[in-house]
C-alpha cells in the first residue's frame, strides 16, 4: 500500500537528529515573534516616537546583512552545534536582561546583539539540514522548518500582544528567554557529525568572505536565489509597507482589515510551505521556483484590483500560498548548489543581500508612495513577482547534483 502524502511530509521527524532540531526551532521561532510584539509596545510606551520603534524593527534584520558581509566564514569554520548552542545561550541571557533595561536606547541595543545571534543560528540550522536527512526527504524536511517558522509568525505576535496587554512586556521576555534554553538542550543532543560533515580550513578571513562570494555568483541555483528572490525582495518589501495603507485608506477596514491582511498573508505562508515538499518532488525545482513565484504575481496582481478587503484578504492567501513554497525552494536550491564546507558563508551571503534589496523596497514605498496609493504599489509588486518567476526558472534549470558527503542516519 502506497504511503499517504501526509504522512510521506512528516517521514523526516522518524530521524532522531531532524526531530530535535524541528523541535529547537519551534521553540526558538515562537518565542522570538511572541517577544517581537513585546518589544515593539515597550519602546513604543518608553518613548512614544517613531524613531525609536523603527530603530527596533531595523535592529531586526540589520545584524543578519552585517553577519552575511563580514563573519559568513565563522560557519563553516566553527563547528555548527557549538556555534547554535552558543546563538541560544546568548539569545537566552540577552532576553533574561531586558527586563532590566532602563531606557529605550538599551533595548535597542540588547536586540541588536540578539539579532546578531540570530544571523549565525537560522543559517546554520538551513546548512545543517541536508546532513541529517536522506536526500529523498530534503523537501519535506525544509518544508517542516518552514512551516513551523510561518505558523510561529502567524501565532507568535498575536499570543505576545494578549499576554502583553495583560501583563507586561517583561512576561514576554522571560518566555522567550525560557524558549532559548530549550533549544540550546535540543541542539547539545544531536551529535556534531550530523549538522556537519566538514569543516572549512581557512585561507585568512577575508579571503574566505570573498569564496563565499563566488560560491554564490559561481553556482547557477544560488544565482537564481540572489537574482530571482532579490528582484521579488523589491516587490515584499513595498507590499509590507503598503499594506495598511490599503487596508485603512484604499478599503476603509480600519486596523481589523490590517490585521485580516496580515494573517491571511501568514495562513498562506504555511499552507505553501507545508505543501512545498510534495509538489517540489512531483514538478521539480525550477517549475516549483518559478510557478510559486508567478503565483505570488498573480494573488497580489489580483489584490492590487480587489474591490474590498475581504477579496483581498483571499488574494493575500493566495499570495501568501506562493511565497511559503518559494522561501522552501530558495533552502532547496542552496543546499543542492553549494558543497558543505561552503554553504553556511553562501547562505549568509544570499540572506544578506535579498534582505538588504528588500529594504530598499520597503524604504522607496515608504519614501514615495502617497496615502492613496497602495494599489499602485502592490501592482509593482505583482510586476516584480512575475519577472522574478521568469528568472528564477530560467536559472534553476540549470542541472545540479547535491555536493555533500554521505548522509548519516545511522545510531541517534
Amino acid at each position: 500500500m502506497p504511503r499517504r502524502p501526509a504522512l510521506s511530509q512528516l517521514r523526516p521527524l522518524r530521524l532522531g537528529g531532524f526531530r530535535l532540531l524541528f523541535f529547537s526551532t519551534f521553540a526558538s521561532s515562537f518565542g522570538t515573534l511572541l517577544a517581537a510584539i513585546a518589544l515593539a509596545i515597550d519602546v513604543k510606551d518608553r518613548t512614544n516616537a517613531g524613531i525609536w520603534v523603527g530603530a527596533v524593527l531595523v535592529v531586526d534584520f540589520l545584524p543578519t546583512i552585517l553577519v552575511g558581509l563580514t563573519l559568513g566564514p565563522l560557519l563553516d569554520r566553527l563547528e555548527r552545534r557549538k556555534l547554535m548552542v552558543a546563538a541560544d545561550l546568548l539569545r537566552a541571557a540577552v532576553f533574561a536582561t531586558l527586563p532590566f533595561a532602563g531606557n529605550a536606547g538599551q533595548i535597542v541595543a540588547l536586540a541588536f546583539v540578539a539579532g546578531i545571534a540570530t544571523g549565525f543560528f537560522r543559517p546554520a540550522v538551513y546548512a545543517g539540514v541536508p546532513n541529517l536527512v536522506p536526500e529523498d526527504d530534503l523537501p519535506n524536511a525544509n518544508a517542516l522548518l518552514q512551516t513551523v517558522e510561518n505558523a510561529s509568525w502567524a501565532i507568535g505576535p498575536v499570543i505576545g500582544g494578549v499576554l502583553t496587554a495583560a501583563t507586561s512586556p517583561h512576561v514576554a521576555y522571560w518566555i522567550n528567554a525560557v524558549s532559548f534554553l530549550i533549544s540550546a538542550f535540543l541542539v547539545a543532543r544531536i551529535p556534531a557529525r550530523m549538522l556537519q560533515s566538514a569543516t572549512a580550513l581557512s585561507r585568512g578571513h577575508w579571503t574566505d568572505v570573498k569564496d563565499g562570494f563566488r560560491a554564490v555568483v559561481e553556482s547557477r541555483p544560488l544565482l537564481a536565489v540572489l537574482l530571482a528572490w532579490g528582484i521579488a525582495g523589491l516587490g515584499i518589501g513595498g507590499i509590507s509597507v503598503s499594506e495598511v495603507f490599503i487596508a485603512k485608506n484604499t478599503f476603509d477596514a480600519g486596523n481589523f482589515g490590517y490585521g485580516l491582511l496580515f494573517g491571511a498573508i501568514g495562513t498562506g505562508l504555511v499552507l505553501g510551505s507545508f505543501s512545498s515538499g510534495g509538489i517540489t518532488k512531483r514538478f521539480g525545482i525550477p517549475r516549483t521556483y518559478g510557478g510559486a513565484l508567478g503565483l505570488m504575481a498573480v494573488g497580489f496582481g489580483l489584490g492590487s484590483l480587489a474591490p474590498n478587503v475581504w477579496v483581498a484578504a483571499a488574494c493575500c492567501v493566495v499570495g501568501g500560498t506562493g511565497d511559503g513554497v518559494a522561501i522552501v525552494c530558495n533552502a532547496l536550491l542552496v543546499q543542492h548548489g553549494a558543497r558543505d564546507e561552503v554553504r553556511g558563508r553562501a547562505l549568509t551571503v544570499l540572506m544578506s543581500g535579498t534582505m538588504l534589496v528588500q529594504a530598499i523596497g520597503t524604504i522607496l514605498a515608504g519614501a514615495l508612495m502617497p496615502p492613496d496609493g497602495a494599489r499602485w504599489v502592490w501592482a509593482f509588486g505583482a510586476v516584480s513577482f512575475a519577472v522574478a518567476a521568469l528568472v528564477g526558472y530560467a536559472l534553476a534549470r540549470q542541472p545540479v547534483s547535491r555536493q555533500t558527503a554521505p548522509v548519516e542516519v545511522g545510531a541517534q
